[in-house]
């Protein structure tokens, strides 16, 4: 009988369904599509994800970009941006290429 937690999580592999049609993420951006699209989740949850699919190799961190701006902890923030790893099986589900191409559309900036 196997003991402790079991590898496999619904959320990290949603992640992984995310970041096949996106091809890269950072945090933030990943839980606010994520809570459109799938039941609800804390950020903290995706963010625990998103480490644990780097030690399972689901994910691997693309790039760090320190971006500037005025936030309330200070002048700049740094971005983690992850894309998947070579561990990741994504199922490449319709409801979320969909999804992300609506969004696309409806997102797309208009020519003034």
């Amino acid at each position: 009988m196997l003991r402790g937690r079991p590898i496999k999580s619904q959320i990290r592999q949603n992640l992984v369904e995310l970041l096949y049609f996106l091809k890269e993420g950072y945090g933030y951006g990943l839980w606010k599509m994520y809570i459109e699209l799938f039941p609800k989740c804390t950020m903290r949850s995706i963010h625990y994800h998103l480490k644990k699919g780097l030690q399972t190799q689901e994910f691997k961190v693309k790039q760090i970009k320190k971006e500037e701006g005025n936030y309330s902890w200070g002048s700049y923030t740094e971005k983690t941006y992850y894309e998947l790893g070579p561990q990741a099986k994504p199922t490449m589900k319709k409801e979320v290429k969909e999804f992300l191409e609506k969004k696309k559309t409806t997102s797309s900036p208009s020519s003034s």
